[in-house]
């Protein structure tokens, strides 16, 4: 069997709900053994969130798990002077620590960054927060939302009709795991060429921002505000979502050449050589006058036929899916975006695998999500506890 990536990397992982579950889980997909470090009472909030209650009432809400396979779970109150014993034990060789509290928690529990390197100087630590760890905004409160308020994403969405607009997902959260996941990963690659472990300090505001380059670049760089276009693509056009005869279609023509391929399949070969749509940016500047004229057209036929003739000519295009026929897809089936996994007291759950597909070191789905403290004796046993010492401090609900 092909050696993981991470296979032999320690990730400590007391992070909650989305942005630090993320960055783990792809650690996890790629072989690290990472230990979810829980409080007793009930976890990480996600086993709570979700559509199904009966779920939530087990701590295994469909939010939960969405994103912890590969993850062992154990339950310490950190707060606890005998909990705080424990975690240092846990850090003595860990490679890697990841926390999405608010900035200040951890020090203020005595398990900071520079309390913790003290016990081992190579310990990379990823601390995950809204805003950062420094700044004037830096110890207000941020959920998804908010950040996505923030960040200008839900100004640039929609149209005179709808705006602001809220991507339909938490895609804060999710990039600024991302974003942690890939900052983990060159610290551990600096660390294996200089012996030094760091601090890493992501921002959910600072992830999302890059995402909107382009946009951004036309105000920074060509002083141009964001115009509100829906489901228009601000660079070319025809370029963006159209109505057919039985429902919509996304059509990209983004070069020259594209477009007159559009013209041809639609039997419009008069448009080529309208002075309204010669060239690219006059077709951008009159594209309210261009749409009505291509849908004409492609009102006559469905949405499969379009599809089909627009590809056969190079030209990018495609339905637009509801989530499930998304995911059923054949293309998607076929590189195994959806994994299988059993979970004990639910039954067989689909979850995302890991979409980097390597050659060499592959990564994949293991094991279940883990029920709440599920690898307590597991670890704790490793640390030297005897059974009687781990009964005694359940009791006391340190774990």
């Amino acid at each position: 069997m092909s050696k993981r990536i991470l296979e032999g990397i320690k990730v400590l992982d007391l992070t909650n709900v989305l942005s630090g579950p993320f960055t783990t889980l792809h650690l996890a997909l790629l072989g690290a053994e990472v230990i979810k470090v829980e409080n007793p009472k009930d976890g990480d909030l996600a086993r709570k969130l979700g559509i199904v209650p009966e779920l939530n009432k087990k701590l295994m809400g469909t939010s939960f798990l969405a994103q912890n396979c590969n993850k062992l779970s154990i339950t310490l109150n950190t707060k606890s002077p005998e909990g705080k014993e424990l975690f240092r034990k846990l850090v003595k060789d860990a490679d890697v620590v990841v926390e999405n509290f608010r900035p200040g928690v951890m020090d203020r529990l005595g398990l900071g960054y520079k309390s913790l390197t003290e016990i081992n100087p190579k310990l990379i630590y990823c601390a995950i927060s809204g805003f950062g760890q420094t700044g004037p905004d830096a110890l207000k409160p941020a959920y998804d939302q908010i950040i996505q308020g923030l960040s200008g994403e839900m100004a640039v969405n929609g149209d005179e009709r709808l705006n602001p607009l809220r991507t339909g997902f938490p895609v804060c959260d999710t990039v600024g795991g991302l974003n942690a996941a890939f900052a983990v990963m060159a610290a551990l690659f600096h660390r294996e060429r200089t012996g030094q472990g760091q601090f890493i300090d992501v921002a959910l505001l600072d992830s999302i921002m890059p995402l909107m380059g382009w946009v951004a670049a036309n105000l920074l760089i060509g002083g141009e505000q964001p115009v509100l276009m829906g489901n228009d693509n601000f660079t070319a056009a025809p370029s963006g979502t159209f109505q057919t005869l039985d429902g919509h279609i996304n059509i990209a023509a983004n070069k020259q050449e594209q477009w007159e391929a559009v013209c041809e399949v639609l039997a419009v070969p008069e448009l080529k050589t309208d002075p309204r749509f010669q060239e690219r940016d006059l077709r951008k500047k009159n594209r309210r006058e261009l749409t009505p004229l291509l849908e004409a057209k492609l009102a006559q036929k469905p949405t499969g036929f379009w599809v089909e003739a627009l590809n056969a000519k190079d030209v990018p295009s495609g339905d637009i899916l509801s989530l499930e026929d998304a995911l059923r897809q054949p293309q998607v089936r076929h590189r195994g975006v959806l994994q299988k996994v059993t979970v004990a007291g639910v039954g067989d759950v689909e979850v995302f695998g890991l979409t980097a597909l390597f050659e060499k070191t592959p990564g994949s789905v293991e094991t279940a999500p883990p029920t709440l403290g599920q690898h307590n004796r597991q670890i704790f046993s490793s640390l030297g506890l005897t059974e009687a010492e781990q009964a005694e401090l359940k009791a006391k609900s340190v774990i």
